[in-house]
């Protein structure tokens, strides 16, 4: 069956900004009055869910919104260190080419999105940003209104357990991706419809799709 539809989440889906989240962690952390990441419990805290992690780390959800709203900032400082992953590129404009929608879903500011995509912007129909970090399901919700793409036709892919908890919800087929935030094993738990372990696999396998 062809996807007619994709949405792609961002941070560690599309772009590699794993790296500078953990180098501004402890700013973030400090700045909020939330326990600093310990760096040998990175692997325990990539199988924890959004929750668990809020719970570990002393972060009460009200601070959500202030703590996301400075991480923007902070990555909006620093744009230009922030890279799509290899052959990113190569694949967005090879399935645009065939014909699929491309929509991004994120946490992210569009201007932060729309700066590291740069050319390959245009590529992309839909853009709804600055999700809140538990409202994911509300905007693929308005993409699919938007697209008028039948549910049956939509694959949600992304790299956190809030994602697929969020595309499942909705009734929608989901890809994971190996490469992001969370561990692959964590989100293979959550039965994916697809799990991708490389960019060059998600490029073979979205265009039979």
């Amino acid at each position: 069956m062809r996807y007619e539809l994709l949405i792609f989440d961002f941070d560690g889906t599309l772009a590699d900004s794993f790296p500078f989240f953990l180098e501004v962690f402890d700013t973030l952390a400090d700045a909020h009055s939330f326990r600093r990441l310990e760096r040998g419990n990175l692997e325990t805290l990539r199988g924890y869910d959004l929750g668990q992690i809020m719970r570990h780390l002393g972060l009460p959800a009200w601070k959500l919104l202030p703590v996301a709203r400075q991480f923007r900032s902070l990555m909006a400082q620093h744009i230009g260190r922030i890279q799509l992953f290899e052959g990113m590129r190569e694949m967005l404009r090879a399935l645009a080419a065939e014909g699929h929608v491309l929509a991004i879903v994120t946490s992210n500011s569009e201007d932060n999105v729309r700066a590291v995509l740069g050319e390959e912007a245009r590529l992309f129909t839909h853009f709804k940003c600055g999700a809140a970090l538990l409202g994911k399901r509300r905007k693929l919700r308005r993409v699919i209104a938007d697209s008028g793409v039948a549910r049956g036709q939509v694959l949600c892919v992304g790299d956190e357990v809030r994602d697929i908890e969020a595309a499942h919800a909705e009734g929608l087929d989901f890809g994971a991706v190996s490469w992001g935030y969370a561990r692959p094993d964590v989100l293979q738990a959550r039965a994916p419809k697809l799990l991708f372990s490389s960019v060059a696999e998600m490029a073979v396998l979205l265009r039979k799709r």
